[in-house]
């Protein structure tokens, strides 16, 4: 079984290295995707097989005025041995809050065994997309734009399904999911012109896969992608590699393809609690002195341990 998990994982990893599709981003993007899962795919609730409750929180491009910045909260866990249940929260800000995506979700997931050591599962999610626009920000940038009237607030709440599929182990997991199947367009259209429309909100399709090698009795290596992709636009390819020390320290490399490449750490604070970071350096144009300080990730969980589980040794995923 662990030859065919590698197997599977290269396969996977060459196929990233093989095609390119016209796909590419339009959700918010997480440098530490292997803490954030729930956020993309319905089916990881409850793997982790307590309840557990994460936080992220993401600076783009530091230094930049109105760049964006994203906050998650994920909590999850399972209800018997073949459901999980669980709760997401992604709030997406941009413009100092001229534009404010916030998704709430409720994520439903089932089990079932493959082997002694292997879980399939079936996801879905329901929720809503809130979109805030306040055009009256814009005169922050502008000092010349006349005052706007309260017919400049855009607000659309809209509601939305996704679903997932997540196969795992000890030390493999692979996952495939979409997050909103519904396409969303903001703004009234009526008029046969596509200048009405402000934003187009995609089905967005994600790829999640990694790998945990066992080194020694105190090292373990994992490399890890997501592979992202939306109708009309690049695809993202996101590739890591993480070290884990005595169960406590992870250090790790990142990259983003044409986009960042990336430094991360965490530290298991205690069996309950872990701290992770990530710092991104732009390759692209827009990177360096030019643009940007870099993006800069904060990471915490917390999960409540059963007694029968505070022996074991941290997941890596």
């Amino acid at each position: 079984m662990k030859n065919i998990n590698k197997i599977a994982f290269l396969f996977l990893i060459i196929v990233i290295g093989s095609h390119y599709i016209a796909f590419g981003q339009q959700d918010a993007q997480y440098t530490q995707y292997m803490y954030n899962t729930l956020s993309v795919n319905p089916a990881y609730a409850g793997s982790r097989e307590v309840l557990s409750i994460a936080a992220l929180h993401r600076s783009q491009w530091v230094g930049r005025d109105g760049a964006p910045n994203t906050q998650t909260l994920n909590i999850h866990g399972p209800t018997s041995n073949k459901v999980g249940l669980g709760l997401s929260i992604v709030n997406d800000e941009i413009g100092n809050n001229t534009n404010q995506n916030t998704y709430f979700d409720a994520a439903f997931s089932y089990s079932i065994k493959t082997s002694e050591t292997h879980k399939l599962s079936f996801g879905i999610k329901a929720g809503g997309h809130l979109l805030n626009i306040d055009f009256n920000n814009l005169r922050n940038y502008n000092a010349s734009t006349s005052t706007v009237t309260s017919t400049e607030l855009y607000k659309k709440f809209v509601p939305n399904f996704g679903a997932g599929i997540y196969y795992h182990s000890n030390n493999f997991y692979a996952g495939l999911s979409v997050p909103n199947f519904m396409k969303t367009e903001h703004f009234d259209s009526s008029s046969g012109s596509d200048n009405n429309i402000v934003s187009v909100d995609e089905m967005t399709w994600y790829l999640i896969s990694g790998y945990v090698f066992n080194m020694s009795s105190s090292l373990k290596f994992k490399p890890a992608f997501l592979l992202k992709a939306t109708p009309g636009a690049p695809l993202q390819a996101d590739v890591s590699a993480n070290f884990l020390l005595n169960d406590r320290f992870t250090m790790g490399a990142a990259y983003r393809w044409d986009a960042a490449i990336s430094a991360l750490f965490g530290f298991q604070i205690t069996k309950q609690l872990m701290l992770g970071l990530a710092y991104d350096s732009e390759i692209s144009e827009l990177g360096g002195t030019k643009f940007n300080n870099g993006s800069f990730e904060i990471f915490l969980r917390y999960e409540f341990l059963k007694n029968t589980k505070i022996d074991l040794t941290p997941r890596f995923f």
